[in-house]
């Protein structure tokens, strides 16, 4: 029976290359983008990745990648003992088949298992050579002569409407040059001038090339592109991967990609993965901020370090911090969703961060609120059945907090109502008008938008709105339960200091 409806879910890797023991989601949306240093084995993701599947029956028929194609044995590496699995869903026919496990390993000579009894999918793989111009691989020095086609068939004709919104031009026609040695080559018309790939910029042609091989893609297709944003500018990018989102969301194509541009995480509608590695694993951040990735391997510039989900959870500390005169001492950084708390606690006991013991990890509060959600997240990560093991173990567990809220509420939604419930008595006209505003907001559908709304309307800059908020937040009587534990820590900690 055909297979539809496939989705990656998660990729597990173990000793490919320079990967240890990362796991990776692949399955939040239809845009992934793998991020990290150079060597963190980003590239190698891609790779593994693309020998997953068979390739489907005609007419889209792909490249049937295989593991020696991208693992090639060396003198210095024979991959022995690496593995891979890869956790997959489909349907086939009316049956659904929900984590379907594939497990990839090299015990000796060849990789299993048999090649055969991989399910199949369509998988395009769009590697760096890609972006080397035509005119670099032209052997032929004297006059090139070519019969010009123009392409007027529904990729085509798609490809050059798209590729034109990306490069900000008008291509009148997209065409096809035969040299008489049976070479082919990419050409345009924009603006009356008529040029092929061999005098084209190597990001224009490129960008050619990636959106032939989304476009052309059947449904539930995967495509896998390494370093989308070479040769490209940031305007070009950005509408690029706009472009791309919009098929993949249209086909349910999944595309997974490796960038270099941090510039990207500004679009929501791309799920960020991001490579760290320490001396003995690989750990994958999911959606988080670059500067809580540098800390890792940064230098402390303040004796106490606080990492929070995001820029609300920032500002309340910083509220805490200054009712507590500490605000001197503190540098707060944001790790991105609260999945990311364990794996940034694990990753700095796992790279010896000097400053472990200054230095705490809060989630918001509503999710992984248990003892038991918590040490279990901890033990997906630092992984061992030893003493040692443990005791670092229960080093993660101590070094996490939470803000104290409601089970079974949002955050934004709580203080919203908290706000909401204050008296008017004592404030400030504005913060009246604020609280008048956040009535008027009952369900914005998104919790988020309990403060977003609010700052909107007020046409306050972000940061501005965030600290206004707080501020009336603070005036509650539930203030000083939400604060709780950091205010407990940092009690602790302003002891210390002081001693010093």
């Amino acid at each position: 029976m055909a297979k539809s409806g496939q989705v990656l879910k998660e990729i597990k890797i173990h000793l490919l290359k320079n990967l240890k023991d990362v796991e990776i989601d692949l399955s939040e949306k239809a845009l992934i983008a793998i991020l990290g240093p150079n060597g963190t084995g980003k590239s190698t993701i891609l790779h593994a990745l693309s020998c997953v599947n068979n390739p489907v029956s005609l007419p889209y028929q792909t490249v049937n990648h295989k593991l020696s194609e991208f693992f090639t044995p060396t003198t210095h590496s024979l991959w022995t003992g690496s593995s891979y699995d890869i956790y997959q869903s489909y349907h086939e026919g009316q049956i659904e088949n929900n984590n379907h496990l594939s497990r990839f390993r090299k015990q000796k000579e060849r990789w299993s298992p048999r090649y055969n009894t991989r399910i199949e999918r369509y998988v395009s793989f769009v590697g760096i050579r890609t972006c080397v111009p035509k005119i670099e691989l032209e052997t032929q020095q004297g006059r090139i002569q070519y019969n010009t086609t123009m392409l007027n068939d529904r990729v085509s004709n798609k490809v050059k409407e798209i590729a034109g919104i990306v490069m900000n031009r008008n291509y009148s026609e997209y065409n096809d040059h035969k040299t008489g040695g049976n070479k082919h080559y990419i050409g345009v018309l924009s603006n009356g001038i008529n040029y092929s790939s061999l005098s084209i910029g190597a990001g224009e042609q490129r960008i050619f090339y990636i959106l032939t091989e989304v476009i052309k893609a059947p449904n539930h297709g995967l495509i896998l592109i390494d370093e989308i944003d070479l040769l490209l500018h940031q305007e070009a990018l950005f509408r690029l991967m706009e472009q791309i989102n919009i098929i993949a969301l249209e086909r349910k194509l999944q595309i997974i990609f490796t960038t270099h541009a941090q510039s990207l995480i500004t679009l929501n509608f791309i799920a960020f993965r991001h490579l760290f590695q320490t001396p003995n694993k690989t750990l994958c951040f999911n959606q988080t901020k670059p500067d809580a990735l540098q800390r890792l391997t940064g230098i402390q510039l303040r004796p106490l370090e606080v990492f929070v989900e995001d820029d609300l959870a920032r500002v309340l500390v910083k509220k805490i911090c200054s009712e507590e005169r500490m605000s001197k001492y503190i540098s707060i950084k944001e790790f991105g969703a609260a999945i990311n708390c364990f794996t940034s606690v694990c990753g700095s006991i796992l790279n010896n961060i000097s400053n472990l013991e200054n230095m705490i990890f809060i989630i918001d509060g509503d999710l992984y609120r248990s003892i038991e959600e918590k040490k279990d997240r901890i033990k997906k990560i630092l992984t061992g059945n030893t003493v040692e093991h443990e005791n670092l173990r229960e080093l993660a567990f101590e070094k996490i907090t939470q803000f104290i809220i409601p089970n079974n509420v949002k955050p934004e939604h709580y203080y919203h109502g908290l706000i909401c419930a204050l008296p008017y008595e004592n404030l400030q006209p504005e913060q009246i008008e604020i609280i008048e505003v956040a009535k008027q907001i009952g369900n914005p559908g998104d919790s988020h938008k309990y403060f977003d709304d609010i700052i909107v309307r007020m046409d306050y800059e972000r940061e501005v709105g965030l600290n206004k908020l707080v501020d009336l937040l603070s005036l509650t009587d539930n203030w000083v339960n939400i604060k709780g534990n950091i205010k407990v820590w940092l009690e602790t900690k302003k002891d210390e200091i002081l001693e010093e």
